[in-house]
C-alpha cells in the first residue's frame, strides 16, 4: 500500500514508521522535513499536498502540537492554538483527503492518554484528544467508498521518558514496539471508528 505518514520525524511518528516500513511504500511528510512539507492547519496547503502525491491507500497522522500551561493562564487564543494544530490539523488531513484516498483506504490519526488519564497543565491536550476521539467515531459513519478512520491513543512512549517523564508522574511508559503495532493494526486491520489505546 502507498501510505502517507505525516509527522514522521517525531517520537510517535518514528514508532509508526518502524511498524510500517518494509511492508508498504511510505511517503513521509513534515512541517520542515520529510519527502514533502506541509502546514496541516492550512486546508488549501493540504489539498495541494495530496495533488502532488497522488492517489494513496492510507494516511497516518502523528502531527499536532498542544499547549501545556496552567489553566488560569490560558486565553482563548492560546487554548485555540493547541486545538488548531492537533485537532483541526488532523481533521484537515481527512477533509482534504476524502476525494484523494483510494477505495477502501484508511485514515489513522493520533491523540494520546491525557483525556483518560490527565496531568497537571494538560487540559489543552486532554481536550484535543477527546475531540479527536469524537471526530473519528462520528466521521466513521460517513466515510465514502468504504474508507475507514481510527485514532491511536498512546501513553507516554518510552523514548520520550527522559524529555517528558517529569510531566507524567506515576505513568508507566509504553514500549515503542507496542505503539508501532497499534499503527499497523489501524492501517492493515478492518476496524473503523475506533480509539486504539496503548497503555
Amino acid at each position: 500500500m502507498k501510505v502517507i505518514l505525516v509527522g514522521a520525524g517525531g517520537d510517535i511518528g518514528r514508532a509508526a514508521l518502524s511498524g510500517l516500513t518494509g511492508k508498504h511504500e511510505i511517503v513521509t511528510v513534515g512541517r520542515t522535513s520529510g519527502d514533502y512539507q506541509v502546514d496541516v492547519t492550512d486546508l488549501d496547503a493540504v489539498r495541494a499536498l495530496y495533488a502532488q502525491i497522488g492517489r494513496f491507500d492510507a494516511l497516518v497522522s502523528c502531527a499536532g502540537d498542544t499547549t501545556f500551561a496552567n489553566l488560569q493562564d490560558f486565553t482563548q487564543d492560546s487554548f485555540m492554538k493547541g486545538l488548531t494544530h492537533k485537532v483541526m490539523g488532523q481533521v484537515n488531513l481527512v477533509l482534504a483527503g476524502l476525494d484523494a484516498i483510494a477505495d477502501g483506504g484508511s485514515f489513522t490519526l493520533t491523540s494520546g492518554i491525557l483525556d483518560r488519564d490527565p496531568i497537571l497543565m494538560g487540559a489543552n491536550a486532554a481536550t484535543a484528544n477527546g475531540a479527536l476521539a469524537g471526530f473519528v467515531k462520528g466521521a466513521a459513519l460517513e466515510m465514502p467508498r468504504g474508507a475507514r478512520i481510527n485514532v491511536v491513543s498512546p501513553g507516554l512512549i518510552d523514548v520520550s521518558e527522559d524529555k517528558y517523564g517529569a510531566w507524567f508522574p506515576g505513568h508507566k511508559p509504553v514500549a515503542t514496539s507496542d505503539v508501532a503495532r497499534a499503527y499497523v493494526k489501524a492501517v492493515e486491520g478492518p476496524m473503523t471508528g475506533q480509539v486504539i489505546t496503548v497503555d
